[in-house]
């Protein structure tokens, strides 16, 4: 079984890697920025089954992992302007702490299955998910309207 949850976990990121070069192609709004977390908030239900409930202590340990990790991914998501658009830039370090990530999440994993309850675990890696997307897409949102206010006050040349 953990074998199969680490292997879906790199399917994932390669998922999200895709996903992430594809929407690099195109302008990004506001609405692309703040769905993400609104759409894996759902996830929470989780914590409604006893098994996946956490302590005081574990829900600390997985926020503060999360809003630490959160720091690398608002370092990598930057805007710019093309054609009167907003783009998200590529990064190339993007891809490299995307697979750190993984690789952490997998050796965590391994470590802690020993001694927290595959349930509980499933519930602090699914909040320290939450707890890194919400502020990366905070950021993301704030540097979006900075760059689109920027852009909208930028005179015109006919």
């Amino acid at each position: 079984m953990l074998y199969i949850s680490s292997g879906l976990a790199i399917v994932m990121a390669i998922m999200v890697l895709v996903i992430r070069v594809k929407a690099a192609k195109k302008p990004t709004n506001i609405r692309k920025i703040i769905l993400p977390p609104i759409f894996m908030s759902t996830g929470a239900l989780m914590y409604l089954v006893p098994e996946f409930r956490l302590t005081k202590n574990e829900i600390l340990e997985a926020v503060v992992f999360g809003v630490l990790f959160s720091f690398l991914l608002i370092r990598t998501s930057n805007f710019e302007v093309r054609a009167d658009q907003i783009y998200l830039q590529r990064s190339k370090a993007f891809i490299f702490i995307l697979g750190g990530l993984v690789v952490v999440r997998i050796i965590a994993k391994l470590v802690l299955s020993y001694s927290i309850d595959v349930g509980q675990l499933s519930g602090m890696f699914f909040l320290l998910a939450y707890s890194m997307i919400v502020p990366w897409r905070i950021a993301m949102f704030l540097q979006y309207r900075k760059v689109k206010n920027e852009h909208m006050l930028k005179p015109k040349i006919l």
